[in-house]
Parts: C-alpha cells; structure tokens; sequence
C-alpha cells in the first residue's frame, strides 16, 4: 500500500506532504524523532499517515 498523504505534526506546526512528489530525504527528516525512531503517534488511516501529536490535528482528523 502507497500512502497518498503524509501529515506530521511537531508541537503546534503541522505539515502535509505527498510523498510521491517530496523527496525521500526530506519526508525522513520531517518524521524521524531526535532517538532516530519514527515518531510517536503514527498512525495509517486509510491511505494517509498520520505523524506526531498535536490535538487540534486530531480532532480534525476524528470529529
């Protein structure tokens, strides 16, 4: 399965990426946490993934 969407979520910003068009590098850069694992949350709704927290993303995406 091909994600369609990416959105990564670093405290307040949140980012939305088509990882078709981004480079791979810089969408790794964007969902890697400072220990070198993805961050946490991450989640696959469909085919999107969801990355990070941020509450007003959340609700967005369950409301």
């Amino acid at each position: 399965m091909r994600a369609t969407k990416i959105t990564v979520a670093k405290g307040k910003k949140v980012a939305q990426f088509n990882p078709v068009v981004e480079e791979k590098e810089a969408l790794l850069k964007q969902v890697m946490g400072p220990s070198g694992n993805l961050r946490a949350p991450t989640l696959r709704i469909n085919d999107q993934f969801v990355v990070g927290f941020n509450p007003d993303m959340y609700a967005a995406f369950f409301n």
